[in-house]
């Protein structure tokens, strides 16, 4: 019999397997255009307002590609729009941001150490940023600053490290590196949709009536296009991040997530440059690895000093006490302890960790109680933990787990607790 927490979970894979597989048909079609735009060949003969071409072979075929720099002379009956990878991407990720963290805020996304919000007052910021990140590139890219494009990036720069210091003043870790991502992508999905197609869709429409379209509308979404490639590498890390402590688990996460947009621009303006000359600047290659060098540092900031904080007893929420306060917990409290804090410690004591991993830790009632759904799921309907079952939990202690999760409601009350 399939239960809401089972079923929530299932859901969340679902939409994050789509999400992936949107981003990557995204991203491709998004590296592609820009490695065969600056690796055109313009020393050929070409057809009339043509700008290159490229002869490539895949799959067994050869295929003749020509760019024009603003239209060929008549519209072809067929022509393809690369716009609903990066739709289907936005979608999917917002609805991803919703089933797991906007619905799991009490454990995902509110620290109730750096702001103590009610859920509705989470979501609300939360959704907020996605939108005025948008709006305040929006205006730079329109302000009389829009013919000098270093200038533009460089303050671009300057607020993605402004709103990491913000993010990471508000929400846990975790959620302030996925927020800085998804407000990234929302800025270049918006781009798509509010700069790129309508231009295209003037060109079009000038050529359709037999109006010479004007070039301005092709190189604003070049330059947009330009600017979603440079982030596109950035976001990858920021959705990734989740995934690994390291990265969000220190005081400086908003500092690593700064550089991470350094490093993507490194990265890009390597692959770049090798499209279009043969050969990428050396140099990229090695900033590219003092930075990630600096950001592995920054990561171990909370042993620098060889201490760690005494676990703090925060007040539970009242979700967190409605399993605190369930048959069982006693019994499910010696087992967690018993099996599973040893390494989801902040001062892990099994060999060859230094950190709990994914950041999950088990130590006090708080602890427990705000792990409640992971715990069910992880290591009593399913078998992932501990991993290998090294601490020898039994198929009794299993159980216990599970009762204990249904006599405090888990799988009736919303998915919030």
């Amino acid at each position: 019999m399939y239960d809401l927490a089972i079923m929530w979970d299932w859901l969340a894979f679902a939409v994050r397997w789509l999400h992936v597989i949107t981003a990557i048909a995204w991203i491709g079609s998004s590296f592609y255009f820009i490695a065969l735009d600056l690796g055109l060949r313009k020393d050929v003969p070409l057809p009339p307002g043509a700008s290159g071409e490229e002869w490539q072979v895949h799959g067994g075929g050869f295929y003749h590609i020509q760019k024009y720099m603003v239209a060929p002379d008549n519209m072809p009956d067929h022509l393809i729009w690369f716009k609903w990878e990066s739709y289907a991407t936005w979608l999917s990720g917002a609805a991803l941001l919703a089933v797991v963290y906007w619905a799991g805020a009490e454990l995902f996304l509110i620290d109730p150490a750096k702001a103590d919000l009610a859920t509705w007052q989470a979501i609300a910021i939360s959704a907020a940023f996605l939108g005025v990140g948008w709006i305040g590139y929006d205006l730079l890219c329109k302000s009389p600053l829009k013919t000098r494009p270093t200038a533009v990036m460089l303050i671009l720069f300057i607020g993605i490290v402004v709103f990491s210091w913000v993010l990471n003043q508000v929400f846990t870790g975790r959620a302030a590196l996925l927020h800085l991502g998804a407000m990234t992508g929302t800025i270049m999905t918006a781009n798509v949709f509010f700069v790129i197609m309508p231009n295209q869709r003037i060109v079009v429409a000038d050529l359709q009536a037999g109006r010479t379209p004007d070039p301005k509308y092709g190189q604003i979404a070049k330059l947009r296009s330009t600017h979603n490639n440079y982030l596109t590498l950035p976001v990858i890390f920021l959705m990734l991040s989740g995934h690994y402590p390291l990265a969000f688990g220190t005081q400086y996460a908003w500092i690593i997530a700064a550089l991470v947009f350094l490093m993507g621009v490194t990265i890009r303006h390597y692959f770049n440059t090798k499209h279009a000359t043969g050969s990428g600047p050396a140099w990229t290659l090695g900033a590219t690895a003092v930075i990630f060098v600096v950001i592995a540092w920054l990561s171990t900031a909370s042993t620098w000093d060889g201490d760690y904080d005494a676990v703090e007893a925060m007040p539970l929420t009242d979700g967190q006490m409605r399993y605190a306060q369930a048959e069982g917990f006693a019994e499910v409290e010696n087992i967690v302890l018993g099996r599973c804090s040893m390494c989801h410690a902040r001062a892990p004591n099994w060999d060859g960790l230094r950190w709990a991993p994914k950041g999950v830790y088990l130590e006090t009632t708080g602890d427990i109680a705000a792990q409640a759904r992971q715990i069910y799921l992880q290591a009593g309907v399913t078998q992932a933990m501990p991993p290998a079952n090294l601490t020898g939990i039994t198929p009794a202690e299993r159980r216990a787990l599970v009762a204990w999760f249904n006599a405090a409601g888990g799988n009736r009350l919303a998915v919030t607790d």
